[in-house]
């Protein structure tokens, strides 16, 4: 498969898992900030399911368990941040996009 194929795929994987495979269950319940059940602390196990989702997407496009772990790591740094409140929604979608771009670099150089 060729880059430009896996990239496709990733940015479909991408739209599938941030949109109708979300929720706004999931996205409330992965942000550190918000608490949807009151005394119990749910966001990092909402927030590591979010970005397994996310992983798994770019491991079926590639084939890459190394990449799918770089998907994950970066997902959940990128959407920590935004849920902080330090990137805006287009910032959290272009750095997401950025990381797929990236993964599929490293795919084309061998990686």
């Amino acid at each position: 498969m060729s880059a430009l194929t896996a990239l496709f795929w990733m940015l479909v994987a991408h739209a599938m898992a941030d949109f109708p495979l979300q929720g706004e269950w999931l996205a409330t319940a992965k942000n550190h900030k918000l608490n949807p059940i009151k005394g119990q602390t749910i966001w990092p196990g909402a927030l590591a399911t979010h970005s397994l989702i996310h992983a798994a997407g770019v491991q079926l496009a590639t084939g890459s368990y190394l990449l799918a772990g770089a998907e994950f790591v970066a997902h959940t740094i990128i959407d920590y941040v935004k849920c902080d409140g330090r990137l805006t929604y287009n910032q959290d979608q272009l750095a997401h996009v950025a990381c797929k771009v990236v993964w599929a670099a490293a795919l084309a150089l061998g990686g």
